[in-house]
């Protein structure tokens, strides 16, 4: 990528109708910066480069207020093009029918706060304008990547947990993401759909952690509130020290007031699980067991066909969005090799063997989702464990059969009567959500035929232990 002034407005050509809405509609937000620096592509995208977004606009933005009174930092904005539909000719993104949304629907912001060093600068040099900083370009460009080689999207209140420093430095505290709607730039409508403004707010890990298991949206609400944390517009500023539950600590007493009362927002976190039926009776319906029905879903994915978007697929650097409702689990199959159509194999009764470092989420999954209504999903490489309450609908599992294989879906319906006594194991055993068990548990519930193991897996992968975050029901 290379910095230059935007060759769009430099060019004889008009730019696209996409392009051009996303232009006209900046240049109503910045009417002084009609032309403003860009971090360009060279090798296009549909050319074979490996940057999907064409463009990265910068612009400066002097903020609001003064002193004592300011709200809003002056800052660095920068916006990107490309994953949206900026040229409508399928080069990049392929028309799909019953859709609104231009392209994936949303483009990247990100707004970083200006150093007393640059704040001097402009003040002692007016009229020489200064370059911003191009990291937050390449991060943009690599949240870019990931949508769109998985395919997966960008919510209001997601969380992206980045383990490191945004800007690449060892010392900085903001190492993770949340995903605002940009206040200034809001969603527009273009000749190929809408388009959102997805504005990645760094963070915390304390505040990742917090918006992790509880909501992120939540948490921004309280990052807006004071200019230290960001203030209206949400501006990231790299040489925080402290989070917003350091700076004000009665933030963190209503955070955990709203969880007991709302319950929490994380449908699920990747985890390595095993399981097998547990039958009271000699009866078998129909043999299922972990191994099996793992070996034959890598065996599919082995032999499935790649198309040329998977062939450019590299690993992606965080992972996905799990965007379910709270309470159903209509259209919401958590995983992406789901036969067509299957069939429910039920099963008379269940062992769950869980990794250990999963086994933090067991308190949150039933006291703060499956209390009040929900489901909770462990993902593991080929398969996925839903807990579900008795009132979410769309579930193949009921109160008379708990326990099915959906394909590859194992689900386990959690009835109101056993949310109590599990939630009591959990912390009799202390599983309190901050540290993972260092021997093995076992819990059994035998009038449920019921039994929940916290153990390596025999049968498990390397672990990834990362959140998934669901997004926020309106």
């Amino acid at each position: 990528m290379a910095a230059s002034t935007n060759p769009e407005k430099n060019s004889e050509l008009k730019p696209p109708p996409g392009l051009k809405s996303l232009i006209d509609h900046l240049k109503s937000v910045y009417p002084d910066q009609p032309n403003p620096l860009q971090v360009t592509t060279l090798l296009k995208y549909w050319l074979g480069g490996s940057d999907p977004l064409d463009y990265i606009s910068m612009y400066s933005n002097k903020g609001q207020g003064e002193g004592d009174a300011e709200r809003i930092p002056p800052h660095w904005h920068y916006v990107s093009f490309g994953l949206s539909d900026l040229h409508g000719d399928q080069r990049v993104h392929l028309k799909e029918e019953h859709t609104t949304r231009s392209g994936m629907g949303f483009e990247l912001t990100f707004r970083l706060a200006k150093t007393e060093a640059e704040l001097h600068k402009e003040r002692e040099c007016p009229d020489k304008p200064l370059r911003p900083p191009t990291w937050p370009a390449n991060l943009l460009q690599s949240i870019a990547r990931y949508c769109f080689q998985t395919g997966n999207g960008l919510c209001f209140g997601d969380n992206i947990p980045w383990r490191k420093g945004l800007d690449g430095s060892a010392d900085s505290r903001m190492q993770s993401l949340l995903v605002a709607q940009d206040p200034q730039l809001g969603s527009i409508d273009t000749p190929f759909g809408t388009v959102d403004f997805c504005q990645i707010v760094g963070v915390t890990e304390e505040e990742l952690e917090q918006a992790s298991r509880w909501n992120g949206r939540g948490v921004l609400n309280f990052l807006a509130k004071d200019v230290q944390t960001g203030g209206e517009w949400l501006v990231t500023n790299m040489q925080r020290t402290m989070s917003v539950f350091e700076l004000f600590p009665e933030t963190l007493l209503n955070l955990q007031d709203d969880l007991e009362k709302q319950g929490s927002d994380l449908a699920g976190v990747n985890a390595e699980f095993t399981f097998r039926e547990l039958k009271p009776t000699k009866t078998i319906k129909e043999e299922v067991d972990f191994q099996s029905l793992n070996e034959k879903c890598a065996s599919e994915e082995n032999n499935r066909p790649l198309t040329e978007s998977q062939l450019k697929r590299e690993e992606p650097s965080f992972p996905q969005s799990m965007s379910m409702s709270s309470n159903s689990l209509h259209k919401s199959c958590p995983l992406d090799n789901q036969p067509q159509a299957p069939d429910c194999i039920s099963l008379d009764g269940i062992e769950i063997t869980l990794a250990p470092y999963a086994a933090k989420y067991l308190l949150l999954a039933i006291k703060d989702r499956i209390r009040h209504g929900r489901h909770f999903t462990f993902k593991a490489q080929h398969l996925a464990l839903t807990l579900v309450a008795e009132t979410v609908t769309g579930a193949a599992v009921s109160v008379s059969e708990p326990y099915g294989v959906l394909g590859y879906w194992i689900q386990v319906l959690i009835p109101n009567d056993l949310v109590p006594r599990m939630m009591e194991a959990f912390r009799n055993s202390q599983l309190d959500g901050k540290t993972e068990p260092t021997q093995r548990l076992e819990f059994d519930w035998p009038d449920k035929h019921f039994k929940l193991i916290v153990d390596q897996p025999p049968c498990s992968l390397v672990p990834t232990a990362m959140s998934i975050e669901a997004a926020p029901v309106n």
